[in-house]
C-alpha cells in the first residue's frame, strides 16, 4: 500500500504519513549511536564511529583540531557542537550550513548565535526538503525542469550541545522532518530505546559534567554494538565555562585522551588488543 505514497516526498497517505519521511528515520535508526546529557555545568556528547580499519589514516585526527574528531562529533561555533547520526554525506552538507549561519550571526551582531536559533534555521532548511517537491529553482525555469529535478530528505539526525548567556547550557534533538526538540538526555541511532530506558533509571536533575560523564560510558559500554570501548570506536566531546573567562570552551577529544578516558573508568581495551598511538 506504501507504494503508491511513497515515490514523492510531497505526497501524503490516507493516514497523513510522509513515507519517505518514516524512511529516512528508518535508515538512522541502524547508524552508529550518539548519546548525550545536559548537566548543570556542562554538556557531554558521545558517538560510535562505524568506519574503522587497520588501512585508514588518522594522522590528522591524533593531531586535534576542531573540524571533528572523526565522522560523528563536529563544531559548529564557538558554543555548539553537534553528534550525527545517519549518512555522513549529508551530515556534512548540514555541518557547512550550520557554521556559514554562525558566522553570518557573529558577524551583523558581534555576539556568537544562539544556540535555539541555529536548531530552527536548520530545521528550516530540512523542513523545506519534506515540503518542495523539486529543487529550490527560479520561478522563470519552466515547470518541466522543476518536475525532474527532485529532492529527498536528509538521512541524518543531529543531537546539539550548545550554550548562550540567556538559557545557558542546552541539549537539542533534530530529525529529518524539520522537528527539533529540548532534552536534559537523549539518544539516536541504533539501540536508542535501550540507551533511553537507562537514561530515565540513572539521570539525576543535579548531574554534574563528570558524573554525566561517568553515565555516558556506562550507557554507550551497553549499547554499543562493539564488545570494547576504545578511540577506535568511539568518540567523545564535552562543552563547559572556562573559569577564568566564563565563555564557553568546547573539547572534542583525541584518540589517546579517549583511551585515557575509558581506562580511568575501567572500561579500556583488554592488554592483548592493540592500542592506538
Amino acid at each position: 500500500m506504501a507504494r503508491r505514497y511513497d515515490s514523492r516526498t510531497t505526497i501524503f497517505s490516507p493516514e497523513g504519513r510522509l513515507y519517505q519521511i518514516e524512511y529516512a528515520m528508518e535508515a538512522i535508526s541502524h547508524a552508529g549511536t550518539v548519546l548525550g546529557v545536559l548537566a548543570k555545568d556542562g554538556v557531554v556528547l558521545a558517538a560510535e564511529k562505524k568506519v574503522t580499519g587497520k588501512l585508514l589514516d588518522l594522522s590528522s585526527v591524533k593531531e586535534g583540531g576542531y573540524g571533528g574528531s572523526g565522522e560523528k562529533i563536529f563544531l559548529l561555533n564557538r558554543n555548539v557542537i553537534a553528534g550525527v547520526a545517519g549518512f555522513s554525506a549529508d551530515a556534512n552538507s548540514l555541518i557547512n550550513y550550520s557554521r556559514q549561519s554562525a558566522q553570518r550571526h557573529l558577524f551583523s551582531y558581534n555576539e556568537d548565535i544562539p544556540v535555539e536559533q541555529l536548531v530552527q534555521r536548520l530545521c528550516d532548511l530540512k523542513q523545506g526538503y519534506t515540503q518542495y517537491g523539486g529543487a529550490f529553482i527560479p520561478l522563470c525555469v519552466t515547470s518541466s525542469l522543476h518536475m525532474a529535478t527532485g529532492l529527498r530528505p536528509f538521512g541524518v539526525s543531529l543531537l546539539y550541545a550548545g550554550y548562550d548567556p540567556h538559557y545557558q547550557f542546552q541539549l537539542y534533538h533534530s530529525d529529518p522532518s524539520g522537528n527539533y526538540s529540548g532534552w536534559k538526555a537523549t539518544c539516536i541511532g541504533a539501540n536508542n530505546g535501550t540507551a533511553q530506558s537507562l537514561l530515565k533509571q540513572e539521570y539525576k536533575e543535579d548531574i554534574s559534567v563528570e558524573d554525566a560523564i561517568d553515565l555516558v560510558i556506562r550507557v554507550m559500554s551497553k549499547t554499543m554494538d562493539s564488545t570494547t570501548l576504545s578511540s577506535e570506536k568511539l568518540e567523545f566531546a564535552t562543552l563547559k565555562l572556562d573559569e577564568t573567562t566564563r565563555q564557553p570552551v568546547a573539547k572534542i577529544y583525541r584518540p589517546a585522551d579517549v583511551d585515557a578516558l575509558l581506562a580511568k573508568q575501567g572500561i579500556g581495551k583488554k592488554d592483548g588488543d592493540v592500542e592506538m598511538k
